[in-house]
């Protein structure tokens, strides 16, 4: 399960949790502008916008799970498990291979706007990766400093819905999600007023009783309601140090613990990383299950104009500052 999110304070960040029980491998990759790209149906991009993000890189092709283009898009594909269908290639259509989907949209899209009128043609198709890479079951949401929508190919056809909270977890479809936001209209970040009875003298015993009700399990339901108000009310400087750390304090908010979801015997799903990347300037943070010190790429440190895929391990041993 995971959690995506936006947030802007001077700058855009967009980033997410990817929480599972293994981990594939995953890199920091920054693919440059002429770093050639062979899709399965649009032949070859050999000239496209700079992206970095995280990825699990088989050959020298990058499995995009998060990713910012140079522009300021940004997108991550999340579970989707029980709800995503995808198609056979479909003639006159724009077809565009799942594992594809996300290199496909940020290579020539600068805006949410342009990647709107994109998807207007586009089927996402059930071609695999590879024999040992089966179709990952996914949506998707796309965000830009001006709004963000979600993007999900079900049995009905490719459904976008504008994402107005800029959050994105897992199922149900995405419209059921924000319905349920309803059912927390009440929660506020202030103490609450007396409404129960006017015959009765109730009295606040504690902080935080304004957000009393507000889930919190592991759920991928209650993360989105816990997450979006978190970050609906969340208060930050806009220095980059401060809204970089906010960002992390959001999302940390719905980190998987070891030991607390089990998927198997023995088996515990765990918030392998945590990414936040500033868009406007290009720079990936992310922290790791065992790493929380914050560790950063910039892609603009790189040879943007260049033909050579850039990769960083990650860092995840913990680094702790000692003090004395």
């Amino acid at each position: 399960m995971c959690t995506a999110a936006t947030y802007k304070t001077k700058d855009f960040y967009f980033g997410r949790t990817l929480d599972y029980e293994f981990s594939y491998g995953s890199e920091i990759a920054v693919m440059p502008r002429n770093y050639p790209i062979n899709f399965k149906f649009a032949g070859t991009y050999a000239r496209h916008y700079a992206i970095i993000g995280m990825a699990h890189i088989v050959g020298d092709f990058p499995l995009f799970y998060d990713a910012v283009n140079e522009k300021g898009l940004c997108m991550a594909g999340l579970n989707f498990v029980g709800n995503a269908y995808y198609r056979d290639e479909i003639k006159g259509k724009d077809n565009v291979a799942q594992f594809e989907f996300i290199p496909r949209i940020l290579s020539c899209c600068a805006t949410v706007d342009e990647a709107k009128r994109l998807l207007e043609n586009i089927n996402i198709t059930d071609t695999p990766f590879s024999d040992e890479l089966p179709v990952a079951k996914l949506h998707w949401i796309i965000a830009d400093k001006n709004g963000a929508i979600t993007v999900e190919s079900v049995k009905d056809g490719l459904k976008i819905y504008d994402n107005p909270v800029g959050i994105l977890t897992n199922n149900p479809p995405f419209d059921e999600q924000m319905f349920r936001l309803n059912d927390y209209m009440h929660l506020s970040p202030r103490q609450p007023e007396n409404t129960f009875s006017d015959k009765l003298s109730l009295e606040t015993y504690s902080r935080g009783m304004g957000a009393l009700g507000l889930p919190g399990d592991l759920s991928s339901q209650s993360r989105f309601v816990r997450v979006a108000f978190i970050k609906m009310n969340s208060v930050s400087g806009d220095m980059e140090n401060e809204s970089v750390s906010q960002f992390f304090h959001i999302l940390g908010s719905v980190d998987q613990q070891r030991g607390c979801c089990e998927v198997a015997k023995g088996k515990y799903e765990i918030t392998i990383y945590t990414s936040c990347c500033n868009a406007d300037k290009g720079i990936y943070y992310y922290t790791t299950y065992e790493n929380h010190q914050i560790t950063a790429v910039d892609m603009h440190r790189e040879q943007l104009d260049g033909v050579r895929l850039a990769h960083y391990p990650l860092i995840t041993g913990q680094q702790i500052k000692m003090q004395n």
